[in-house]
């Protein structure tokens, strides 16, 4: 007679959820046999050596438009998430659910909106490259105008975190206790990897501030693109506007509590406070002093493979 057994571990399910984005662009590219057998045959080289591969619509801004949005789009994702699974699904914390959902629901409009501009002059396109590709069009290379559509998608799917409590097996005892260590092995390891992420993505940014607050050399003194009228490296206000935004990920994503991060958190916006790009380009002192315990911030880190 097996046994049914229920084992619960401590779970995040009540602080986080797994969140899978999908964003799909037609690349409108297609390989030409008949022209990459040319290259090969018109240079003595043998068959499949070389490949010939079209972009069908040529130089086409508004598509141009579309999968340049989708990278971003892409970008903000994985910036407001945290790894979990090699499925494309990610770790989002109930506190930033509403400031993601906001954000990607806004992108997904405008991709959409983009989208359907580019569909309402797909037909033109195609005319279009015809007198683009010459002889290299072919109009069978084409989606017809109805299934073009079926090309992009941007999708949100909120998931759950299971819940280790209603986790149950029948396998026997034997078989579920290695059931239960495999399970608490693999989602400690992606705990780990989600939080090892944050640390990695502090080090980024602490590193990017203390490159830019160091002191110019004698040959950057001597470009006027390099320093500023009074004496600092160029940066942009995203340096510390950036930090500041790091900071808040470590608030809100802190799932495990790690009172090491939230003390690196307070550490760092306690040297923050008050200060502005431009009072770190104005002021030399300040610029060393932050620097000083950026340096000091990125020698705490734990270690991390970085």
């Amino acid at each position: 007679m097996n046994d049914e057994i229920k084992f619960e571990v401590p779970s995040l399910s009540s602080s986080a959820m797994l969140v899978e984005l999908q964003i799909s662009t037609w690349t409108a590219r297609k390989k030409d046999k008949r022209a990459s057998a040319n290259v090969t045959d018109n240079n003595n080289a043998e068959r499949g050596t070389a490949t010939v591969n079209k972009k069908l619509l040529g130089k086409c801004n508004e598509l141009d438009a579309i999968q340049k949005f989708a990278a971003n789009a892409r970008v903000a994702h994985y910036g407001m998430t945290m790894p979990w699974s090699d499925l494309g699904q990610r770790l989002l914390t109930t506190e930033m659910y509403f400031d993601y959902h906001k954000a990607m629901t806004k992108l997904q409009q405008e991709y959409e909106g983009l989208c359907n501009y580019f569909i309402s002059n797909y037909s033109f396109e195609i005319a279009q490259a015809h007198s683009r590709l010459g002889n290299l069009f072919n109009h069978n290379d084409y989606p017809s105008p109805e299934s073009i559509i079926d090309k992009f998608r941007f999708k949100i799917a909120y998931l759950p975190l299971p819940e280790f409590g209603d986790f149950r097996v029948d396998v026997g005892k034997e078989g579920t206790q290695l059931l239960q260590d495999h399970y608490r092995d693999y989602y400690t390891s992606q705990v780990e990897v989600a939080m090892g992420d944050l640390w990695k993505r502090l080090y980024t940014c602490l590193d990017n501030m203390s490159e830019r607050l160091r002191e110019p050399t004698h040959e950057e003194q001597n470009s006027k693109r390099k320093v500023t009228k009074t004496g600092s490296l160029v940066f942009r206000d995203s340096l510390v506007e950036n930090m500041i935004g790091m900071l808040d990920m470590l608030k809100t994503c802190n799932v495990t509590g790690d009172s090491q991060m939230e003390a690196m958190r307070m550490q760092l916006d306690n040297v923050l406070h008050g200060i502005t790009p431009d009072a770190l380009r104005e002021d030399s002192l300040l610029r060393a002093e932050t620097k000083k315990a950026v340096d000091k911030a990125i020698a705490d880190l734990p270690s991390l493979d970085l």
